[in-house]
């Protein structure tokens, strides 16, 4: 078992906490072939594996609103390989966002085989054979200011957190704080009650 890296902040994300990072050098990302941008989303970031599952700590403990991702993962579970991960958002529980018209309560963001986070359409294709719903993605291209402005023109940060971005190009967990980065709005957390101390809030599932 392994924990996720927390990606560093864009130096314009307004949702930079005290305990945050910032990506000062955005080198690696502009001198990237391609970029995906996808919607960042207001979860538990979770990670399934060959026995089993957990929140963003191994160590993570018990809560109520985690029995859907077990029997979820315990489905997932036994098609992965000891050395294969599957990181994404877990959305049951709601946060400070509230959705209702939701794919699934798992959504998919990254593969990692052997310490590296696989190319973006390779992650997607696992997924698919898994049955994992990915993450929204926002747009495909060039890294810049002016792909980074289109994207949050298109956002409604009152309803949603923000957005991830990351080289479609494969690389080594080691360099996700250079290859990827992330944008949250202000004031994100908008609750005096951590979720996990208050009443469980079911976010809704996209009816069929």
């Amino acid at each position: 078992m392994r924990k996720y890296g927390r990606p560093y902040h864009l130096p314009t994300s307004p949702g930079v906490m005290s305990d945050d990072k910032i990506l000062r050098d955005l080198s690696v990302l502009t001198a990237a072939t391609e970029v995906v941008f996808t919607e960042k989303m207001d979860g538990e970031n979770t990670t399934i594996y060959q026995g089993g599952c957990h929140a963003r700590s191994p160590d993570s403990g018990y809560h109520a609103s985690r029995d859907w991702m077990k029997a979820f993962a315990a489905v997932i579970s036994p098609s992965l390989a000891e050395n294969e991960r599957i990181v994404g958002e877990y959305l049951f529980a709601r946060h400070s966002v509230a959705y209702d018209n939701l794919n699934s309560y798992f959504l998919g963001f990254a593969w990692i085989v052997d310490g590296t986070v696989k190319t973006w359409d390779s992650t997607v294709e696992r997924f698919n054979i898994l049955g994992i719903q990915p993450v929204s993605v926002l747009h495909r291209g060039s890294f810049s200011d002016a792909a980074v402005n289109a994207v949050l023109a298109d956002l409604d940060l009152s309803k949603q957190e923000g957005f991830v971005v990351r080289t479609t190009s494969e690389f080594s967990e080691t360099n996700m704080g250079t290859c990827m980065a992330k944008y949250v709005r202000a004031d994100h957390v908008q609750s005096e009650t951590h979720w996990m101390n208050a009443e469980i809030t079911r976010n809704g599932l996209k009816k069929a």
